[in-house]
């Protein structure tokens, strides 16, 4: 075969092969230009983002330094005027894919129990200090010991003062010089003497002289050299002050008496627990040194300050402790049964996202668009947060995979606020001049009109 038919017959080769191509390119351009036009027609990309920082936009697409394409930002046309900013939208196939969940808001009563760690205490409504009004000596000490039971008005001990002894005399001269004047007609020295005496028995009662002995000062006559002390209820004995012989002043403390048949109990509760508490909220307890016994009392006092270091406030209960099983200083287990919130709006306490400054909720407004919602919170209790602002029974709110949505949420919500101000930016200039001359020619057309025949 000769070099000319081969030379011809590669053209003809080369010939069709351009022709096909050419034929095929202007059958695929129309093609692809159908694609990209209905592609465009459903979404419209408003600018580039980088991948790595969406801080960085291109209004054009572009790679970034590690070659890296840059993501399209589309514009949602079918997004609402009134859909808040950072509504998200998310097919049906990537919501399941990342694990939605939703809960209904509803209605349901709240209640809990506060478990907390008390300690027994004296009831200080029962608690008495005996310091005695005058020095002296204690000449007699009928109750030595500590612990013993005493009843109201049993004797504790006698003692010798000689201030006693003088207003002791003072009442007798008084009351002999009453006795005197009863009957006499001059009024001013019968009201004399009747004003002395009740003076001169007042001093006696002011230095704590209890009645009997007074009564039988007035009726013997005879100055007693003892004072008796008297116990001011019944009570156990927890200290002793004096002893036989010892000399006292007002200073110094003679008995420490409490009764017992009615204990305190402090414990402390944490701030978020307040809401909670309410005077007469019902308490039950136990300690180790009655194993499977539950002593039943109430809350009573809830103190004004909270104390700053364990940030705590002080509740006090109150218990019946008539066998004295329970003794101050004892610890205990306290479980409060607080009464329970009727009627709350709730949402599982997992659907709430708290960044610190805020709480929201992800409200589902149509299959695959979540709306974010600030809230108001109230109390939890039981895997349920009290909703006091921000939904409605009834909606639905996400309680799964919600911290991807709220970061989607929040990107978009700061695309949107850019895309405001870049569209600000973007908008026509006014020009005053030609404002100027427009509202010039504007006059001279009517003042030409008014000089028209």
């Amino acid at each position: 075969m000769n070099k000319p038919l081969i030379t011809l017959a590669l053209a003809a080769a080369l010939g069709l092969g351009f022709a096909g191509g050419y034929w095929l390119s202007n059958a695929a351009a129309p093609i692809a230009t159908t694609a990209m036009a209905e592609q465009s027609s459903e979404r419209k990309v408003l600018f580039w983002r980088n991948p790595m920082n969406p801080s960085i936009t291109s209004p054009t697409p572009a790679k970034d330094s590690m070659g890296m394409d840059y993501l399209p930002v589309y514009a949602d046309g079918d997004r609402s005027e009134d859909e808040p900013a950072g509504t998200v939208k998310i097919d049906p196939v990537t919501v399941q894919n990342i694990g939605v969940r939703t809960a209904t808001v509803e209605r349901r009563a709240l209640a809990r129990e506060l478990n907390a760690l008390g300690q027994v205490d004296f009831n200080e409504e029962k608690l008495a200090r005996l310091h005695p009004k005058t020095s002296g000596w204690i000449e007699q000490l009928r109750v030595d010991e500590t612990g013993v039971r005493v009843d109201k008005n049993t004797i504790l001990l006698g003692l010798y003062s000689p201030e006693l002894v003088a207003a002791q005399r003072e009442y007798l001269v008084a009351l002999e010089n009453w006795e005197v004047l009863r009957n006499s007609s001059v009024g001013r020295m019968k009201v004399s003497a009747k004003s002395l005496l009740q003076s001169s028995r007042e001093r006696l009662e002011l230095f704590d002289v209890p009645a009997h002995q007074i009564k039988e000062l007035k009726k013997s006559r005879k100055i007693k050299k003892q004072l008796h002390i008297h116990s001011p209820f019944a009570g156990r004995i927890m200290h002793i002050g004096a002893r036989d012989g010892q000399y006292i002043t007002p200073k110094d403390e003679l008995y420490l008496i409490a009764d017992l048949s009615r204990i305190w109990v402090n414990v402390d509760i944490y701030e978020d627990d307040l809401p909670w508490m309410k005077i007469g909220d019902r308490a039950e307890m136990t300690v180790r040194a009655a194993p499977g016994r539950i002593f039943t009392g109430k809350v009573t006092f809830i103190h004004p300050t909270m104390q700053k270091r364990s940030r705590t406030v002080r509740v006090r209960l109150e218990f019946d402790n008539p066998e004295l099983v329970l003794k101050p200083g004892m610890f205990a287990n306290v479980k409060l049964h607080v009464d329970e919130q009727p009627n709350a709006v709730v949402v599982p306490s997992e659907a709430i996202i708290r960044s610190g400054s805020r709480e929201q909720v992800f409200v589902v407004r149509e299959p695959g668009k979540f709306e974010p919602r600030l809230v108001t919170l109230g109390v939890s209790a039981g895997g349920y947060t009290q909703i006091l602002l921000g939904v409605e029974v009834g909606e639905e709110v996400v309680t799964s995979s919600q911290f991807l949505i709220d970061s989607e949420s929040k990107l978009r919500e700061a695309t949107a606020k850019m895309m405001a101000v870049v569209a600000a930016e973007s908008a026509p200039a006014v020009n005053i001049s030609d404002m100027a001359m427009d509202d010039m020619d504007m006059g001279d057309m009517t003042m030409d009109e008014e000089n028209a025949p």
